[in-house]
């Protein structure tokens, strides 16, 4: 799944480049090549689907070379991750009713790649002979507020190849301090990842089940997919299409949900603080990225420049976020609020242009 806008790594990250396409971890790949290329080791790259709005597929194309274009499936509007998933599934089918299938975000960081990979070819050995919707869950570290929470019942469970999965009680959305404080400490709940793995036969059952108007739609598609007409055929789907997260549509309503509880070094990088917190620090603990970079005094700060030849000075600061793009410079405390209060301002103050 790649059509995010990414709106919360602005201002590198715009409405036209958003940050599944961008190299924010400075590694030389931007986050959808190192998805693609993650999945690729266990996966056949013509099996690989991507997701995406039709605005950003020059960008896939251009990024993703190998991937065959019929792969694409460009969605006209966002409509959330209900729809998306649907439009791959009925498009599958057609190709192989019997499949497994991972879906996943194109912009989160693993850090155990092997423990990762191991992960996803046991559940999608599992998702070949039974009949869940199961999904990953990350092992809190922490009581973190930006991520969504899933309650395991403990006491009843599976075992995938020496792993205990259990079924799901509750899906709770980013929670509170309290809250998440409550759940880490309880030992009863996960991180959502974000990441499903099940058998196509299933998701299509519960999609009818749940999401009927949702799932009839996409069904009429069965002799217009990897047809010339599929464009205007999605096109007019997604007009009359609901939005909604498959988490809400499907996950919290359905009876087959289990999680499988994961820990190799994951995080959605969803905002600059997760991104703080993931890089390399000076020892002042500085995340810095430029061409060229005077500091003194600085402490506990972001200094990202995208300007190459630009000398970048910085003297006497603690918590700071300073990052320069070619048309925008920001400079605000580092912290997470303030940085929410001006991403709010832009279209009340007829920026639009720097979205």
């Amino acid at each position: 799944m790649a059509g995010g806008i990414g709106s919360r790594f602005w201002p590198v990250s715009r409405n036209s480049h958003p940050k599944q396409f961008l190299d924010i971890l400075g590694v030389g790949k931007s986050f959808l090549q190192q998805t693609f290329d993650r999945f690729a080791r266990i996966i056949p790259k013509e099996n690989i689907l991507v997701v995406t709005s039709s605005q950003y597929r020059d960008l896939v194309i251009e990024q993703l070379p190998e991937i065959p274009l019929e792969n694409i499936l460009l969605e006209p509007f966002r409509r959330n991750t209900a729809p998306c998933i649907a439009y791959a599934t009925y498009k599958l089918l057609l190709k192989n009713p019997n499949a497994s299938v991972v879906v996943s975000p194109s912009d989160h960081l693993i850090l155990n790649e092997e423990l990762f990979l191991e992960t996803i070819s046991n559940a999608l050995d599992f998702a070949d002979e039974n009949d869940y919707l199961m999904t990953l869950g990350i092992t809190p570290s922490r009581p973190e507020t930006g991520y969504g929470y899933i309650q395991a019942v403990k006491n009843k469970h599976l075992d995938i190849k020496g792993h205990i999965v259990y079924e799901v009680k509750t899906f709770t959305e980013k929670p509170n301090a309290e809250l998440a404080k409550v759940f880490v400490e309880s030992g009863e709940f996960l991180w959502n990842s974000g990441i499903f793995i099940w058998n196509l036969k299933t998701i299509k059952g519960e999609l009818e089940l749940l999401q009927p108007t949702i799932s009839s739609l996409f069904a009429k598609g069965e002799g217009v997919y990897y047809t010339p007409e599929e464009d205007e055929f999605i096109s007019r789907v997604y007009d009359e299409c609901t939005g909604i997260s498959i988490d809400y549509g499907v996950m919290e309503k359905t009876d087959k949900a289990i999680v499988y509880p994961a820990n190799f070094g994951w995080s959605d990088l969803g905002t600059w603080e997760s991104l703080y917190a993931q890089a390399e620090k000076d020892s002042n603990s500085n995340m810095l990225r430029a061409d060229a970079m005077l500091t003194g005094d600085l402490k506990n700060s972001i200094i990202i420049s995208e300007e190459r030849d630009k000398l970048v000075v910085v003297k006497g600061c603690d918590n700071l976020m300073v990052i320069n793009t070619d048309d925008v410079l920001m400079i605000c405390p580092r912290e997470e609020a303030t940085f929410k209060s001006i991403i709010a301002d832009i279209p009340l103050k007829d920026f639009n242009k720097y979205q």
